[in-house]
């Protein structure tokens, strides 16, 4: 065996080793990941279940809620006819299910939480766990007989391109490197076959978003409609609100999957700021704190979309009071409530997660929105907590020189 086949095979166990232990501890850790998810939200919709019927003596709600389910596993009826509550995984009716139950008045009270597209969400990380552990393996075991071949510099710049995907930008490619057809040459065309493939998946996905996101539109136009026509009553006010919800989400998903398609393009105009901001504020019906006359060049509607969800979300998850405040061409959001979790300080506003739960429920969709047209009309969004308490969104907005 040669000494380039020596540390290729070295490097190769070695690599395997590690993508071995590095994938097991992945898995371990989604399992226990959607596991938890799965088990907080069968307890959170028992403990909903048991308030309803404590309070109506009914079985309320969803969750596939049941009285002596007899599907229910048996460890956890035996659990429950002790007088306890508990959750477990066991089999479901359309596969693996998380349950959750507890006795009262002789009945053993249970809900059901699928589990399938958790199973289906775990199975898919192990495929890319599986993928990429491939991969890199491969690169490494190139690098290692590379090192000593002439070719270095083709390797170099195969890395230099993989980093500019891993960095978002899905239309670089390698290309060819030489003349030559050898595993470098195959290592490109992997990486350029991924990067196509990832692109195309992402479209696809921002496809499916918009696509089933207007075609709910009609069906729960419909339902609204519908809904005033109920009787007046609580159950009516209920139903009225989820639709209103459902219909408030489908729009905010519309409206994210055009920004991330850019389909929108900003209609910029030079603007007195603080006339400006006055008409938002008095809109969103906030205090406005202004001592700027400057011009700004920006799209008012989509500023004005920006500012209304900040302050929405200041309004939903902090306390007031909520201040907007300009000053120079810096308009600032600020509430008094428990600040930003966080994730969202380190990792930027993400759609459908709120972070912390003292920041209260919600989609997460309010600060993508507002960051999505930020980013489009040049304005430079960032979010902190202020010293006194409470959150605090910064917008630098461009002077009419700057564009």
């Amino acid at each position: 065996m040669t000494l380039r086949r020596q540390i290729a095979a070295v490097i190769a166990l070695v690599s395997c080793l590690v993508a071995l232990a590095v994938g097991i501890l992945v898995h371990q850790a989604s399992v226990r990941q959607h596991t938890d998810q799965a088990r907080k939200s069968a307890m959170t919709a028992l403990d909903a279940l048991l308030t309803g019927y404590d309070a109506t003596g009914d079985l309320v709600g969803g969750w596939h809620a049941a009285a002596d389910d007899p599907a229910l596993p048996a460890d956890l009826r035996r659990l429950a006819e002790r007088g306890h509550q508990g959750s477990m995984l066991g089999p479901g009716p359309h596969g693996t299910a998380m349950w959750a139950a507890a006795g009262t008045d002789g009945r053993v009270l249970s809900v059901r939480i699928d589990y399938a597209e958790d199973a289906r969400a775990i199975a898919d990380l192990d495929r890319a766990v599986a993928i990429g552990a491939a991969l890199s393996v491969l690169v490494t075991v190139l690098a290692g007989v590379l090192a000593a071949d002439r070719i270095s510099s083709r390797l170099r710049t195969a890395a230099r391109t993989a980093r500019t995907i891993a960095g978002g930008d899905l239309d670089a490619r390698i290309g060819r490197l030489g003349r030559a057809r050898d595993e470098v040459a195959e290592l490109a065309a992997a990486v350029d076959s991924m990067s196509a493939t990832l692109r195309s998946k992402l479209a696809g996905e921002q496809r499916f978003t918009a696509d089933v996101a207007h075609e709910l539109r009609t069906p729960l136009t419909g339902l609204l409609t519908a809904s005033e026509l109920l009787p007046p009553g609580r159950p009516t006010e209920l139903v009225r609100n989820r639709v209103r919800a459902l219909r408030d989400l489908t729009e905010d998903l519309l409206e994210v999957s055009r920004l991330d398609a850019g389909a929108e393009t900003p209609e910029l105009a030079d603007l007195p700021l603080a006339p400006l901001m006055a008409r938002i504020t008095a809109n969103a019906g906030v205090e406005l704190r202004t001592d700027s006359d400057v011009v700004v060049s920006t799209d008012p509607r989509r500023l004005d979309r920006v500012v209304a969800n900040l302050v929405a979300n200041a309004q939903r998850h902090g306390r007031a009071p909520v201040l907007v405040t300009v000053h120079g061409t810096t308009v600032t959001v600020r509430d008094h409530g428990p600040g930003y979790p966080e994730e969202i300080l380190h990792e930027g506003p993400q759609r459908f997660r709120t972070g912390a739960r003292e920041r209260g429920g919600g989609h997460g969709l309010g600060l993508t929105i507002a960051q999505g047209h930020a980013a489009a009309i040049g304005v430079r969004l960032s979010l902190r907590n202020h010293p006194d308490g409470g959150a605090l969104a910064h917008l630098q907005l461009p002077g009419p020189a700057a564009l």
